[in-house]
């Protein structure tokens, strides 16, 4: 009896009274584990999961085979290397059987395999680099993927141990001379999703820290990682964490040694492998002898799983929270400064951040005109008299210095492009923003996003110390999760539209992060309503998030939208916001007229009575030639329903879905037009109520218009109002780069692959 295993065949023989599973090889003989066996069915499991449509009443549970697998793995470091051995021989198959699905979750394992795993065998590296590399050919976003990995597999081949310790550093801001990078993760949370009841049994979940997590003991697992990775067997594992724990002072300098000789290694390309080996061998050879060990003992080797990063949970009530956290990181201002010294702090701030500088280029172009030398109405021959008769201070406009317009540029390009003109610039910080909600806070996030850019065009302050990626992990407190396959006329009404599209062009995102976010507040419900003290906090959220943001490198553009309400009363001025994903327009007096007419003797009267209010729209068509043809109609309509999430399975146009409802529809109306500029405006006596991102907090009543337009970046924009005659080289250098570039402004949030057409 005979079961195929991909490239193994798992044969059942019968011996009384017992059953014994032999594995075998196909080509011919050699002996296999069980072990393997049992974690190829896991890895099919999952992989199959991507090819299953995902249902509502198991929506949960995707994900969790993932998951359990790597707790596996952390609970057992022995299977690591059996487990990569799986993957790489699937990494070889879907290469040769053209399996494209498969590549992107085999990468993402083979990875965080590789660093969760002690030691890895010379051999193992060798395929798996070489199985990595054959896949850079393939389209994008395959070949982004696969050529990240082949770089860090190749850096990790030379200096075993070098992605652990790089993590473990910058994760945990461990102080070293050698490596001085760091980062940390920023979860906000948005109140609208989660109730003030579960804050804080949801904190207790994601800050989750494992024990002996103090700065010695992250000290402890690199030089233990380190030393494992890199001498292998002739490395005694159980002894060395023992000897670890007793040195006292000398861990530091330990750690330091471990630290300098890997990064040393690291920046000296053509420096002997020896030689790393060698410093690495007396460090081990000194711990030993100081805790009277025997160093040239060998041993079995000791787990060491990477523990879980730093993470500052918030509840995101204050727009102003992202961009004071940001500043505070890469200020490197400590929760205690904060507290200690508010004033000082604020001061401190204010300085580098004030909006006036007493230069008129900081101020807006309505109070220029205020600035003006010559009163208004002022005759010719009194301004000739008032200027020769006193000095005139010319206006003076701030220009901003090259080297900062040159960073706002390549952020700008980096930010748009795959294809990186320029050097890579490593930065002191990272900071890592991860939103958990809905619509209503990805349409927040976008606003605060633009508020960034704006003040960074203004004064730069975090763009040259702070790397900023954003994550996403929606949640909704609606019973059910959209999923992507679910079309859009069910999605409208749901709060999770982005999830959906996010979804839709990357299944590993969707089987992962959109799956898993359903069960985050179950889990806060579950620990909340535990008696005090009786239930301990899971690290399965913090495990989550972890996996996420080390391996989602790939981001996905939300095109931000600018959009300029105004009001029908005279008095009141226009208001600017922005939007990122949905804009509801009704009229009041018609939104619940039609369920209450329904069936009525009256319905043929209202017909004809109850067609809408008129309103006048001026679009410029969509279309995939790119061609702009503006057109201007005057309908009747109810209610407006305009969409800036594409719908799964059509070609993107990168362009707006406009709806127009009417109670009672006719053929010959027009219900949908695709545009990326329009301007919707009401011809009679009836306001309009705007809300935006399906966020009640963000709802406007009395409008009499809206115009929509693509957001523009602030930085693109600077580049081209600050330019000078006197600067005409700078220009040109700057104009060189416009290829690049990208007038609008977009949100990415990284995934796993990005979009994959």
């Amino acid at each position: 009896m005979r079961q195929t295993c991909s490239r193994y065949v798992i044969q059942k023989l019968t011996v009384n009274p017992c059953i014994l599973w032999v594995v075998v090889q196909n080509s011919g003989g050699s002996m296999s584990s069980a072990i393997e066996c049992n974690l190829y069915r896991s890895i099919q499991a999952i992989l199959k999961e991507l090819d299953c449509p995902s249902q509502a009443a198991s929506t949960c549970n995707r994900g969790m085979l993932r998951w359990t697998l790597h707790k596996r793995i952390e609970n057992n470091p022995s299977h690591c290397v059996s487990l990569l051995r799986v993957l790489v021989k699937e990494l070889e198959r879907v290469e040769r059987v053209d399996y494209k699905s498969r590549i992107i979750p085999l990468l993402h394992m083979s990875a965080y395999v590789v660093l969760q795993s002690v030691h890895i065998p010379e051999d193992l590296y060798e395929r798996m680099y070489i199985s990595i590399k054959k896949l850079i050919t393939l389209p994008e976003p395959y070949c982004t993927v696969s050529l990240a990995y082949a770089q860090i597999m190749k850096m990790e081949m030379g200096t075993p141990g070098l992605l652990y310790q790089r993590r473990l550093i910058t994760e945990q801001s461990l102080k070293n001379n050698s490596y001085t990078l760091q980062e940390k993760v920023f979860v906000f949370a948005d109140p609208a999703v989660f109730p003030e009841s579960l804050v804080s049994a949801v904190r207790a979940d994601v800050e989750f820290t494992s024990p002996n997590c103090g700065v010695e003991g992250h000290m402890q697992r690199a030089v233990l990682h380190c030393l494992q990775a890199t001498l292998g067997r002739h490395c005694h594992g159980p002894r060395l964490a023992q000897a670890l724990e007793g040195c006292g002072v000398r861990l530091r300098k330990h750690f330091q040694e471990v630290v300098t000789a890997v990064e040393e290694s690291v920046e000296a390309v053509s420096c002997d492998p020896g030689h790393q080996r060698t410093r690495l061998q007396q460090t081990y050879t000194d711990i030993m002898n100081a805790a009277k060990q025997d160093p040239s003992a060998s041993g079995e080797m000791c787990g060491v799983p990477l523990p879980c990063p730093e993470i500052s949970f918030n509840s995101w009530k204050q727009e102003e929270q992202i961009w004071n956290e940001l500043v505070n990181f890469a200020l490197m201002i400590s929760p205690c400064e904060r507290s200690f010294d508010d004033d000082e702090m604020e001061e401190r701030r204010g300085s580098i951040m004030s909006n006036d500088s007493g230069i008129e280029g900081d101020l807006p172009a309505a109070e220029l005109s205020t600035l003006s030398l010559e009163p208004e109405g002022a005759s010719d021959a009194q301004s000739e008299q008032r200027h020769s008769s006193q000095f005139i201070r010319w206006n003076c406009v701030r220009r901003m210095k090259l080297s900062d317009r040159m960073a706002l540029v390549r952020e700008s390009v980096r930010a748009t492009s795959r294809s990186d003109p320029f050097p890579h610039e490593e930065r002191n910080h990272t900071g890592r923003v991860l939103i958990m909600g809905d619509d209503r806070a990805l349409g927040r996030l976008a606003k605060t996003y633009l508020s960034i850019r704006k003040r960074e065009a203004r004064h730069l302050l975090l763009t040259k110390r702070l790397n900023l990626e954003m994550y996403y992990i929606p949640v909704s407190n609606d019973p059910v999760l959209v999923s992507s396959e679910e079309d859009s006329t069910t999605a409208q009404d749901n709060k999770l539209t982005l999830a959906r599209f996010l979804g839709s062009v990357d299944p590993w995102y969707d089987c992962n992060i959109n799956s898993l976010g359903a069960m985050m507040l179950k889990l806060a419900n579950m620990q909340s309503s535990s008696t005090k003290g009786a239930s301990e906090p899971s690290p399965f959220l913090a495990d989550i998030i972890s996996y996420y943001i080390r391996t989602a490198f790939q981001p996905v553009h939300l095109p931000i939208y600018s959009i300029k309400i105004t009001f029908s009363k005279l008095n009141a001025s226009p208001v600017e916001d922005v939007f990122v994903s949905h804009v509801q327009m009704d009229f009041p007096e018609f939104k619940s007229l039609k369920a209450s007419l329904k069936g009525s003797l009256r319905h043929k009267r209202a017909t004809q009575l109850f067609r809408g209010a008129v309103v006048a729209v001026n679009y410029t068509k969509a279309s995939l030639s790119k061609r702009e043809v503006d057109t201007g109609i005057t309908l009747r309509t109810c209610s407006v329903v305009i969409g800036a999430a594409p719908s799964s399975g059509t070609k993107d146009l990168n362009s707006l879905s406009v709806t127009f409802n009417d109670l009672f529809p006719r053929p010959c109306m027009v219900s949908a037009i695709r545009t990326n500029n329009i301007k919707i405006q009401s011809l009679e006596k009836r306001p309009l109520t705007v809300c935006l991102d399906k966020d009640s907090r963000r709802t406007f009543s009395d409008v009499q218009s809206i115009e929509i337009t693509p957001c523009l970046d602030p930085g693109y924009c600077l580049q081209k109002s600050a330019k000078s005659k006197h600067t005409l080289e700078e220009e040109e250098e700057e104009s060189a780069l416009s290829k690049y570039m990208s007038r609008t402004l977009t949100l990415p949030i990284n995934t796993f692959s990005g979009v994959i057409h």
